[in-house]
């Protein structure tokens, strides 16, 4: 069944050019009866090639061999020989002793009831200071304060603080110091190397050269109803670069010889004035004068024995001191005592000799230079192989097109991921855009449904 479409819209998706058999030059090749042919436009074709450009010239590195040292040695006397006195400490023995871990506790009570209050500090010193003995006071005496006067005398006493002895001092040796000068590594060259200076710098590589392309243009006749013919215009599409960066060589590497002077070592050495002397001095006894205060009688009160009567006119204060006792408890200890004193052995120190490490030049610095060749990097670049023109090209027409076709054709852009819309064979605006953006794509004639086209998307009449 044969569709029949509007002039106007097979003119616009198709532009087809009608002529006469007498104009033979604008008739298609090969053109056969029956056939529909349009003027489409072919895109440039282009190919990828590749380029090689140099992004680093070639140097050299430079690399320094040290210099290589022998080592010797050499023995220096830094102590002379001298004497050591070593002292030799004192033995001791252990001994068992029986001592008392805890006294016999006597303590200054109010009574001597089993519940009584201990009696103040203050009050027990009073006691003590009115003449109550008690330290050799026995238990279950008793004293009662009184009111008497009292006083005071000041005495003097002499302790003794260190007993007479004598003491054992050691009198160390003397030594006077020498300095003494030693080349430790002589002088020698030291080769340095200077490294290369390089500088970035920037260039322009071709990628695309420059083309023409031909874009279709609008003819102002199409306005009037009936006119026909199409216009194609070459427009100028100017060459691409790519800004690619470059290490040059500015200055090469370089060394330069300096002079390491030599270097020496000062050591210092000990020489003996006076050996090591043994000498006893004798200490005397050190004494310390105290002085003491005494009560000789108190200034207010006085304590009498609690059994004793006392005379006429004493008022009792009230104050009474009894003394109570818990027993001592001992123990049995180990205790280390002196077996025989400490004394001092003598004994000869050798000489101290030390080995000084002396470095020689064997070899001298020398320097090793390696080439470094030249950086490259591929470029890509598009070729064109043929400019972008116009052809005859076989297409679908009015004749040959149905309904059926477009579907198909339809269904083949859908499926090509081209938005061609619903299979319905209806050749719309979204047909029209699909089929011109798979031409674009695949480099195909666009202006005309092509048989490659139809062959592109595997559609076959």
């Amino acid at each position: 069944m044969k569709i029949k479409y509007s002039n106007l819209l097979v003119a616009m998706l198709l532009p087809l050019t009608y002529v006469s058999a007498q104009d033979v030059s604008l008739t298609p090749p090969d053109a056969k009866p029956g056939e529909c042919y349009a003027r489409v436009v072919l895109p440039a074709q282009y190919e990828t090639v590749e380029e090689k450009v140099m992004v680093k010239e070639p140097s050299e590195e430079i690399s320094v061999v040290p210099a290589e040292y022998g080592t010797a040695e050499e023995e220096i006397e830094v102590i002379p020989e001298t004497k050591k006195l070593t002292p030799i400490p004192a033995k001791y023995k252990e001994v068992t002793e029986m001592i008392e871990v805890k006294p016999a506790l006597r303590i200054w009570k109010t009574s001597l009831k089993k519940k009584a209050l201990p009696v103040s500090p203050e009050i027990l010193a009073a006691a003590k200071a009115a003449g109550v003995d008690v330290e050799h006071a026995q238990p279950g005496d008793c004293y009662k304060e009184y009111f008497v006067p009292r006083k005071f005398k000041t005495v003097t006493e002499d302790v003794l603080v260190r007993n007479e002895h004598n003491e054992t001092e050691v009198i160390p040796p003397e030594f006077e110091t020498v300095e003494k000068t030693v080349v430790v590594k002589p002088a020698s060259k030291k080769v340095v190397e200077v490294p290369a200076v390089y500088e970035e710098t920037e260039e322009q590589v071709l990628v695309e050269p420059e083309k023409t392309v031909w874009k279709k243009g609008q003819n102002p006749a199409q306005k009037v109803s009936g006119a026909t013919g199409e216009i194609m215009c070459l427009v100028k599409v100017p060459a691409k670069y790519k800004t690619i960066k470059k290490r040059v060589l500015k200055t090469p590497a370089t060394t330069k010889v300096e002079e390491i002077p030599e270097e020496t070592k000062v050591i210092k050495v000990k020489k003996l004035i006076s050996d090591t002397q043994i000498k006893n001095v004798p200490m005397p006894a050190l004494y310390e004068t105290v002085e003491k205060k005494v009560l000789e009688n108190n200034a207010t009160f006085s304590w009498f024995y609690a059994k004793d009567e006392v005379e006429a006119g004493l008022k009792y204060t009230g104050h009474q001191i009894c003394l109570t006792e818990e027993p001592a408890k001992t123990k049995k200890i180990t205790k280390i005592v002196l077996d025989t004193p400490a004394s001092v052995e003598e004994e000869v120190v050798p000489a101290v000799n030390e080995v000084v490490a002396v470095q020689k030049l064997v070899a001298e610095a020398k320097e090793v230079k390696t080439p470094i060749e030249a950086e490259y990097k591929m470029m890509k670049k598009r070729k064109k192989v043929s400019d972008t023109h116009i052809e005859w090209k076989r297409i679908l027409c009015q004749t040959n097109m149905t309904k059926d076709i477009i579907a198909k054709l339809q269904s083949a852009l859908n499926e090509k991921g081209y938005s061609a819309g619903k299979a319905d064979g209806v050749l719309g605006r979204g047909t029209r855009r699909a089929l011109d953006k798979f031409q674009r794509d695949s480099s195909l004639a666009t202006g005309g449904i092509t048989y490659e086209t139809l062959n592109a998307l595997g559609i076959t009449l």
